[in-house]
Order: C-alpha cells, then sequence, then structure tokens
C-alpha cells in the first residue's frame, strides 16, 4: 500500500515538474518575441507566426505529460481496485 501512495506522490511531482517546465518554456518564448518585436517593429507579423507555432508546441507537450499522468493515475487506481500490484512481481520481490 506504501508503494501506492508513493506512485501518487510521484505522478503529482511529474505533473507539477512537466507543466511548470511548459510554463517557462512559453513565458521565455514570449519575452524574447516581444523583444524582438521591440528591437525591429516591421518584423511583428512574422515573430507572431513563429511564436504561435512555438508555443502550440510546447503546449503540446505540457498536454501530453498530463495525459500521461493521468493515465498513471489510472493504472494505480485500477491496482487499488483488484488488489494487483500496479508493478510486475519481479520489480516487487526486488524492493524487498
Amino acid at each position: 500500500m506504501l508503494n501506492i501512495g508513493l506512485g501518487y506522490i510521484g505522478v503529482g511531482i511529474a505533473i507539477g515538474v512537466g507543466l511548470f517546465g511548459a510554463a517557462l518554456g512559453i513565458g521565455k518564448l514570449a519575452s524574447a518575441a516581444l523583444e524582438g518585436t521591440a528591437r525591429q517593429p516591421e518584423a511583428a507579423g512574422s515573430l507572431q507566426t513563429l511564436m504561435i507555432i512555438a508555443a502550440a508546441l510546447i503546449e503540446g507537450l505540457g498536454l501530453f505529460a498530463l495525459v500521461i499522468a493521468f493515465l498513471a493515475v489510472a493504472t494505480l487506481n485500477k491496482s487499488l481496485q483488484t488488489g494487483e500490484p500496479a508493478a510486475p512481481a519481479s520489480v516487487e520481490a526486488a524492493h524487498r
């Protein structure tokens, strides 16, 4: 039971780190685009297009991390309902 609790904690940390990294990436991207627009205002249109494409890719990565975390939680919940360990028996035996 302790292993499942630690699994939930690990999933929570993974969600936090994954989405925090995506937020930092989008913030850095927007900062660089605004700085580029301030330096060269006539290039604002092309910078905005490039920024939106890159932001969509970063956001997609964050959503991908979130989906993986939800799948991990669903696996942990399934193991609680069935009473079977979430990890294979060989992994459980190695940690005892």
